[in-house]
């Protein structure tokens, strides 16, 4: 590295190795999954209070903040005057659901290999201190910022991101952002999203409970689903076992592996894996069948192929969908899915194709979407960031396309920019973003932090 400023920036981060960990340990510490909505907790009282204990380590860092009204708070370098253009960098302080299959709380910080294990490490607490440590050395260091720079925190990503919306609504954009929440190198284009459930008609037969997964965005690693059948009736399949329940019935529970929805290969999905048990057993009605037959095709295959969905249009990955929880309530059973699709399909045309697919047997309800993002690789900004991360690391990398839908999509000019490595391989006892024992790479965050600041520095000198 033969930037005059990088000695400073490696001794900063290296000095402030220990105060990173404890700052990480404090936040993750904060339960912050989306609640009941109260006065001035518009996401419930975690992420309130998750987004106020990242505003009093900023206070502690000496940087200026600024609650707005719980939706989404910041820190930054100095004050910003009325149309001056500045820079942000946006994390968030929300989490999914815990879930299942932790070693240990998942809100308590474990260190094991150079591994920090905990809700929250990699997505998005740990590269939220990042942030406010970037920002802590520009201060410090007393570099002359042509640009200021507001380290964005938001309390909503995980879910509906009205953090941001907000944000649009009240306060003024920056002239470029970056999100530290997805992979490194830079991230200049993500997949259009597709959300629903896929409902089942009044159903009055064996199955009469199902429940499975923590979130829409999640492959459920858990599912159970109670039949009023005895376990001599069923057929034993994989990922599947058998309980008995009360009154002759069993419980069928699923046993899978979880994982984020944009990258879905590799998982096993609970809810699938009792869909395919019920029928090969042949033990429902054949309305609950017709049903479990349009869930089967779901779970069938993540790439679409099985719904007749498959799309590639060779500047994203393929399409992926996958189905996240399910709920049965007075008799109807919910499957929600979540789709991330490339520019060569639209959800007016999912929509057909799964409605074909649901016939008489289903129907689709509560149906969202959101179109493709890009932003062109060869602009000023997103070069810089290249460049910067390649002079770090000594790699040649090139920015990419991804299914993850970030703060990045609700900008005029940003981008995600790390700080997962996806050739990186999680060690055994360490799991992704959304799974069980979240891991990251302590390490991998302090070189993180490094490329940051750098970055900053030099989109000081570009035009925005």
């Amino acid at each position: 590295m033969n930037d005059p400023r990088w000695a400073s920036i490696d001794a900063f981060a290296e000095q402030n190795r220990e105060n990173i960990l404890r700052d990480i340990t404090r936040l993750v510490a904060v339960p912050s999954v989306e609640g009941k909505a109260a006065p001035g907790a518009p996401f419930g009282p975690g992420p309130k209070a998750a987004l106020e204990k990242a505003l009093e380590i900023a206070n502690e860092l000496g940087l200026s903040t600024y609650n707005a009204d719980s939706y989404i708070g910041w820190a930054e370098t100095g004050a910003i005057a009325d149309g001056q253009k500045f820079l942000a960098t946006i994390t968030h302080t929300d989490v999914v659901p815990e879930g299942n299959g932790w070693d240990a709380d998942p809100y308590t910080v474990r260190v094991r290999d150079g591994w920090l294990l905990g809700r929250g490490v990699a997505d998005d607490k740990g590269p939220s201190i990042l942030c406010l440590y970037a920002l802590k050395y520009l201060k410090d260091s007393g570099a002359a910022l042509k640009y200021p720079v507001r380290a964005l925190l938001g309390a909503n990503e995980e879910t509906n991101m009205r953090d941001v919306d907000y944000y649009a609504e009240h306060y003024p954009m920056p002239a470029f952002c970056f999100t530290p929440d997805a992979e490194f190198p830079v991230c200049n284009g993500e997949k259009g999203g597709f959300n629903g459930e896929i409902v089942s008609p009044k159903l009055d037969g064996v199955i009469t409970s199902f429940e499975g997964g923590v979130a829409h965005n999640a492959v459920p690693d858990r599912a159970s689903c109670t039949v009023q059948v005895g376990a001599g009736a069923l057929v034993q399949t994989e990922g599947v076992t058998f309980e008995a329940g009360e009154g002759g019935s069993t419980v069928i529970r699923g046993w899978g592996k979880s994982g984020h929805a944009a990258m879905p290969e590799g998982t096993a999905n609970a809810i699938g894996l009792i869909v395919d048990c019920l029928l090969k057993s042949g033990v429902c009605t054949p309305q609950e069948e017709a049903y479990l037959h349009v869930l089967h095709t779901l779970h069938a295959s993540t790439d679409g192929s099985a719904l007749g969905i498959a799309a590639d249009d060779g500047l994203f990955d393929p399409l992926t969908i996958i189905g996240g929880t399910i709920e049965m309530k007075d008799g109807i059973i919910r499957q929600s899915f979540d789709c991330r699709y490339p520019t060569n399909t639209d959800p007016d045309k999912m929509t057909a194709i799964l409605t074909g697919v649901c016939g008489d047997a289903a129907h689709l309800e509560n149906l969202s979407s959101r179109v493709p993002f890009y932003i062109a690789a060869d602009s000023p900004a997103i070069q810089t960031l290249i460049t910067t991360y390649n002079d770090v690391t000594g790699e040649g990398k090139t920015p990419f396309t991804m299914g993850g839908g970030t703060y990045a999509r609700h900008f005029p000019y940003a981008v995600s920019f790390g700080p997962e490595h996806t050739d990186l391989l999680l060690p055994d006892f360490a799991g992704p973003m959304h799974g069980a024992n979240e891991g990251a790479n302590f390490d991998k965050l302090i070189e993180a932090l490094k490329i940051y600041i750098l970055a900053l520095l030099r989109l000081q000198e570009i035009e925005l």
